[in-house]
């Protein structure tokens, strides 16, 4: 995808540890297995990418990773490479060749597909491909220690064993948990409406960090700051002990805001968001969710739900800026102002509303 968000993230605050302690750090963008589209957990295949595509959702990567691994370090300590550098190059020989490492009883014990064999899914001859290309990433690359999600486990050990194979070295793999909130088992990510993104603005990043469900506090607290352990443990002990989740995830909000835009504009986000929102506010229980099935005109939707009497009332709150995104902190100044999933609104002194 074009944007990322917090739950990339921890792989690059990981980098950029190796890279403080002397290590060489290669950020490989995947632009040629993007066009084949990689296995998912979802019970079907990935739609793959064009060429055109995939360069268009590369061109701001290295901008939005930027705060974690600063541009000029990849001349010194880092590179980004793109794997269809030497797998374009790769002929059908090639290809036969790299496949006999393999068995296909190798292949159907991962997860993805066990399940889709189970549910008498189809799994396609070209999803096995994806394991040969991304191990073979490993070989091009002559690699010591490839990071990556939990869910690329098995493609990042096919690289092990070709390594293996073929040079006759060691690879080592660093998987790192998803982002998960703890108590509803739903991952961070677009589809769920619940990301937040790199290049999103102090007072955005504040208050999206602040709606998500407090089952990301602690994983976001663990892989998405520069927390010491010390402090990570003191924060997830006061949660244990019963503080009020709120308080953790101010802290959590403006640390995370602050590796990407700086100290002194998570600050003033903090305080935007605290000057704007009382206690009481800010409480899961005092939102009404309202269910919608694509972006709808946030008037239309008040006086449906019968919050609002007219969208002559909601024009009234909207030039008294009576109704104010609990996201960006921003005041809604449009009376056809679209609504869209994941967002919060305050609308007036006492509704707040939450779209799903």
């Amino acid at each position: 995808g074009k944007d990322l968000h917090i739950g990339h993230s921890k792989n690059y605050l990981l980098l950029e540890k190796f890279m403080k302690l002397g290590h060489e750090v290669i950020i490989l963008f995947g632009d040629f297995t993007a066009m084949i589209g990689d296995p998912t957990d979802k019970g079907s295949a990935r739609v793959s990418l064009s060429k055109k595509q995939v360069e268009e959702n590369l061109k701001t990567w290295k901008k939005q990773i930027n705060p974690i691994i600063p541009l000029e370090m990849f001349s010194k300590k880092a590179k980004v490479v793109k794997n269809s550098t030497w797998l374009s190059k790769l002929t059908f020989k090639d290809v036969v060749e790299l496949s006999s490492n393999f068995t296909v009883q190798q292949m159907i014990e991962r997860d993805m597909f066990a399940q889709r064999l189970k549910e008498n899914k189809p799994i396609y001859l070209h999803e096995f491909m994806y394991p040969l290309m991304q191990g073979y990433d490993s070989v091009a690359l002559d690699v010591d220690l490839e990071i990556g999600g939990t869910d690329q486990t098995f493609n990042m050990l096919a690289g092990r064993t070709l390594l293996r194979k073929i040079k006759n070295k060691e690879k080592f793999v660093i998987t790192t948990e998803l982002v998960v909130d703890s108590k509803t088992g739903k991952k961070m990510s677009k589809s769920e409406g619940n990301y937040v993104g790199l290049l999103e603005s102090p007072n955005e990043m504040f208050g999206k960090i602040m709606s998500l469900g407090d089952g990301f506090i602690a994983p976001l607290l663990r892989d998405c700051t520069r927390l010491t352990l010390e402090e990570i443990k003191k924060h997830e002990d006061s949660l244990q002990n019963g503080s009020n989740p709120r308080d953790i995830k101010i802290i959590l909000a403006e640390e995370i805001v602050s590796i990407y835009h700086g100290p002194k504009n998570a600050k003033k986000a903090k305080e935007a968001f605290v000057s704007t929102f009382s206690d009481k506010d800010i409480k899961e229980e005092n939102f009404k969710e309202i269910k919608i099935n694509e972006a709808e005109v946030l008037s239309e939707i008040l006086v449906s739900e019968k919050i609002l009497s007219s969208k002559g009332e909601f024009a009234r709150l909207v030039k008294e800026g009576g109704v104010t995104s609990l996201i960006s902190g921003e005041k809604v100044t449009d009376i056809r102002f679209v609504a869209k999933k994941g967002e919060k609104y305050k609308i007036g002194k006492k509704h707040f509303i939450k779209i799903v």
